[in-house]
């Protein structure tokens, strides 16, 4: 259930699965998943208070409230309005025979547990009165709660908290996630997410057409690079690896790495002559070459013909960097153009004006990968990352679109986006990662699978994956020298490494 829902399309599969067998026989699985979840964990709880809204989450509300009280267990139900009647909502306040207090009264007490029905992943504006007095004081009180779909005023297009929210120890929710569960903070305030099934079909999805996934091999495995018996190095992809001045030649060696453990049969780690000494001392594996312009990296691509190439990582911020990356893009008559990641300092030597590196994207065969944090992406579309009404996958979605490339913004709930309307959102991600070097090893990995054949929107989705797997699988004392070794257990256990078929195409460009 890898595909995520935003609000809007998860009413659109409500309809659809409505039309089948009815909204409030919905209505009735919802509560009762909910129900169930609270009986299997929550049973040594003083007390259930239900926070119930208005309209269908509140619905949902009133069915669990229900279902508790059913089982003997002691059960308020708090609320500020009626439902409509003549809705499903009105029709399971009806059958809930609680009696509902006003929700202005409601005081969180010490053991009970609080569920929240109030709004759910539809809300669009702040609480306000009496619903968001009510969150706010459980919040002080520190009750164990359960939200209903998603932390009422956590929005579910987002995982931004609209003014105020309460967070759960447990959240539960229908058919597919929404991206606010997996985006930050909404992420941090569902607690643990279980998603129900509620009788909505899956086919409902091919009318959707959902464009935001959860990243995981789902997406990627079968397109992972396959070796023949019969291969050599360059079949396995040529991958180049721009350095920088003798100071920070570190970044450039851990991106060559990091492409090299990713299973790319040959890495050049281009340098300028004045750290061609300094590279040399630290390469093994790693083949060195002097670049020092244009003219060197032409030759370079006409006699080597590389598949892809990292750009950025302590290069170093100028008109060379310009120049290298849209030679990279747009080849010549002698050299094909190759893909491009383009991190750190490749981006922000842009950042005046980008215009022309999105030209060469535009009309390059090849594809070009931008991997930037926050603050490099404030450089690159700064229009983009000051409109806060846009969620983390539309501002790199919008981003992609503009830039004719694949966008990796990173971060604890990174985004990839795809130029095509495609996003996914990484979630297996280890705070540990955040430590220099990380993500100069991430740049290598998403160049090593495309140089090995895989488009460049799946090698950023599996490249995001492996990494946060190797992260996660060395754990506390991280360093990013690590990650390119942490590797290949993961690769292993991918099954990557004993998969052998077909050939890919990496060597005929």
């Amino acid at each position: 259930m890898h595909e995520l829902l935003r609000p809007d399309e998860m009413a659109v599969a409500d309809r659809l699965a409505a039309e089948d067998g009815g909204s409030y026989r919905l209505m009735l699985n919802a509560g009762a998943a909910v129900a169930a979840e609270i009986l299997s964990r929550f049973t040594d709880a003083a007390g259930y208070d239900v926070l119930c809204g208005p309209g269908n989450n509140g619905g949902d509300g009133y069915v669990v409230a229900r279902l508790l009280a059913e089982n003997g267990l002691d059960v308020r139900v708090w609320r500020e309005a009626p439902p409509p009647p003549g809705t499903d909502g009105g029709r399971a306040a009806e059958e809930c025979p609680l009696d509902a207090g006003p929700l202005a009264d409601f005081r969180p007490a010490g053991g009970r547990l609080v569920v929240d029905a109030l709004f759910g992943a539809g809300l669009s504006k702040p609480l306000e009165g009496a619903a968001g007095t009510a969150l706010e004081r459980a919040a002080a009180a520190k009750v164990q709660a359960v939200a209903i779909d998603l932390p009422s005023g956590v929005s579910g297009a987002s995982g931004h908290v609209l003014e105020t929210a309460l967070a759960a120890d447990l959240t539960v929710t229908f058919f597919r996630r929404k991206p606010g569960h997996l985006l930050y903070p909404g992420r941090d305030l569902c607690g643990e997410t279980v998603v129900a099934d509620i009788g909505i079909p899956a086919r409902v999805l091919e009318e959707i057409g959902p464009t935001c996934f959860e990243n995981g091999p789902v997406l990627w495995r079968a397109l992972l690079p396959r070796l023949r018996y019969d291969t050599h190095k360059y079949r396995r992809g040529h991958v180049g690896v721009f350095g920088g001045p003798p100071t920070v030649t570190g970044a450039a060696r851990l991106a060559a790495r990091g492409a090299a453990r990713i299973g790319a049969g040959a890495v050049t780690l281009l340098s300028p002559a004045s750290a061609l000494a300094v590279n040399a001392m630290h390469l093994t594996a790693i083949m060195l070459r002097r670049v020092e312009d244009e003219a060197e990296l032409q030759a370079f691509m006409e006699q080597r013909r590389p598949c892809a190439f990292v750009l950025g990582p302590g290069f170093g911020v100028g008109s060379r960097a310009r120049r290298f990356a849209e030679r990279v893009l747009s080849g010549s008559a002698a050299a094909q153009s190759a893909h491009l990641v383009l991190d750190a300092d490749g981006i922000t030597a842009f950042a005046d004006d980008p215009a022309p590196l999105f030209e060469a994207a535009d009309k390059s065969a090849s594809t070009l990968v931008l991997t930037p944090h926050e603050g490099e992406f404030a450089r690159l579309f700064p229009d983009l990352a000051g409109e806060e009404a846009l969620s983390k996958p539309e501002r790199a979605g919008h981003a992609a679109v503009r830039a004719h490339a694949v966008v990796v913004l990173k971060g604890a709930d990174t985004v990839i986006a795809a130029p095509d309307g495609r996003t996914a959102i990484n979630a297996n991600a280890t705070p540990d990662l955040a430590t220099a070097g990380s993500g100069d090893v991430l740049a290598g990995m998403i160049a090593g699978l495309m140089g090995q054949g895989m488009p460049g929107f799946e090698a950023a989705c599996a490249a995001v994956y492996l990494h946060a797997e190797a992260g996660r699988a060395v754990g506390p004392g991280l360093i990013a020298e690590d990650l390119p070794e942490a590797l290949m257990p993961v690769l292993r256990d991918m099954g990557a490494a004993r998969s052998y078929g077909p050939e890919r195409d990496a060597a005929s460009r």
